[in-house]
């Protein structure tokens, strides 16, 4: 009997998901005290909604989407295993679906995949990671084809950006408007590479290693709107930040099974305040830091529920404080809003 090792392999990946999802000690807080500009104010994560809504699986949509298929012979595709999410505005959203291969434009609670994003039956294999960049422009990031797409929504575009630009798994991407760079991360070469608005290289910061600008499996990456760069060192289980011009400014974080540590950390964002949100896939939460590092208060818990997660991945924050998680697993994006009171 021939035994397949990536069955045994799928299977006990799959078992221990099970095993995680059930026994965690990330434990979620309703509300925290923070410090804001030195006073302590009080800050809460208020669940506001979801895509796709429960109620959008009805029995009326199945008819229409049963009388789509005999008539014109195309079925939708839903939204499977969200990765990455980024917010155009108030009402629309895009999501980065893995598992599709797809490019999902949610406006005004309707998604869809824009028809000019399509690449026929050449869907792209491995989307990671999607950033804003010019006015109205999205860059994304797909690792299996080594390529960074520039989707222009107004002029119904999606080219590759630099197709003479040689990347080795490209994931995280963030664009500065502050000094007018994109910033990729390399996982399979254990580092950044700066390109210029083109998309050529201007620099090449990191290898692989447990030191100080060494990274062991980066993935994902935010900047702020002052420039400053947060990298999840995945396999380092670590957060390091450096300043526009590539300076380390700080490193936190240690793998462990309880909060303020991490398991799988994958999405990163920052608010209005600065506070640092990590989405960890195993702890089934997103935890908060401050700029130092330190651990200020985690939202989630494992489930299916409102506010529950079941291994996110992708984050991303607006100009509100209006929190986007991509629930990978949940197939879902839930939306969050940071409320933060002065103390009584």
């Amino acid at each position: 009997m021939i035994v397949s090792f990536k069955n045994i392999y799928v299977s006990l990946f799959v078992s221990l998901q099970v095993i995680l999802f059930f026994n965690t000690t990330c434990q979620s807080q309703d509300t925290v005290q923070i410090d804001v500009s030195g006073r302590l104010e009080r800050a809460e994560i208020e669940w506001l909604s979801q895509w796709p809504s429960p109620e959008s699986k009805n029995q009326k949509d199945k008819a229409k989407q049963k009388l789509k298929e005999f008539f014109f012979g195309k079925k939708d595709r839903e939204l499977n295993r969200p990765v990455s999410v980024l917010a155009a505005n108030q009402n629309s959203f895009w999501i980065l679906d893995q598992e599709n291969g797809a490019i999902f434009l949610v406006n005004n609670k309707v998604g869809k995949i824009p028809h000019f994003i399509e690449r026929g039956n050449n869907v792209f294999p491995s989307l990671v990671s999607i950033c804003s960049f010019h006015t109205n422009e999205f860059l994304v990031t797909d690792s299996y084809l080594n390529k960074i797409f520039l989707i222009n929504p107004e002029k119904k575009k999606c080219t590759i950006l630099n197709d003479s630009l040689k990347l080795n798994k490209p994931t995280g991407i963030a664009f500065s408007p502050v000094n007018n760079e994109i910033w990729v991360i390399e996982t399979g070469a254990h580092r950044i590479v700066v390109l210029n608005d083109k998309g050529e290289i201007i620099k090449e910061i990191g290898h692989r290693g447990v030191g100080k600008v060494e990274f062991n499996f980066p993935t994902h990456i935010c900047i702020d709107k002052k420039g400053n760069v947060y990298v999840v060192d995945a396999m380092n289980f670590r957060i390091q930040v450096f300043n526009k011009e590539g300076e380390l400014i700080s490193v936190f974080g240690s793998n462990g099974d309880a909060t303020g540590f991490f398991a799988s950390p994958k999405g990163i964002a920052t608010d209005s305040y600065g506070h640092i949100y990590v989405a960890d896939a195993l702890f089934h939460a997103v935890q908060v830091f401050d700029i130092n590092g330190n651990f200020l208060y985690t939202f989630g818990s494992q489930g299916q529920s409102e506010g529950q997660f079941w291994m996110p991945s992708g984050i991303f924050i607006d100009d509100s404080d209006k929190i986007y998680v991509a629930d990978s697993y949940n197939s879902r994006i839930q939306m969050f809003q940071l409320i933060v009171q002065a103390k009584q």
